[in-house]
């Protein structure tokens, strides 16, 4: 058997991350959440998804495993650390960020099943 070369590997991951974060948000859309961003980026960390219904952001980390067990231990003290510090930047810089409650949910998209929602998951 052949192996493909890192590259190849590292693609394909990033192709099934993409895949899994869209299914997420489909399914977020679907609960009556608005996606205000996606792919949040800064220097301090990246969240998945940041939704939002009502005066509740949930700033969501998406998993694709093969379980829900391991998509929740997947998310490390560390990326949760992250994933805080860039929650805390994004809500610095809205109008509205007094009223705004956060909530850090994950999103675990497992093979030929819906996305499981778990909110307050950290």
């Amino acid at each position: 058997m052949t192996r493909s070369p890192p590259r190849a590997e590292r693609l394909k991951a990033q192709r099934r991350g993409s895949l899994a974060e869209y299914r997420a948000a489909a399914a977020l859309l679907l609960k009556g959440y608005r996606i205000v961003a996606f792919r949040y980026r800064t220097k301090l960390g990246e969240i998945d998804i940041i939704a939002r219904r009502g005066d509740l952001v949930a700033c969501v980390e998406v998993k694709a495993r093969r379980s829900l067990d391991q998509s929740v231990f997947a998310v490390s003290n560390f990326a949760q650390q992250r994933i805080r510090a860039a929650s805390d930047l994004w809500l610095s810089r809205q109008p509205d960020a007094a009223r705004l409650s956060i909530r850090y949910d994950i999103v675990s998209v497992m093979p030929w099943r819906w996305p499981v929602h778990l909110p307050d998951a950290f």
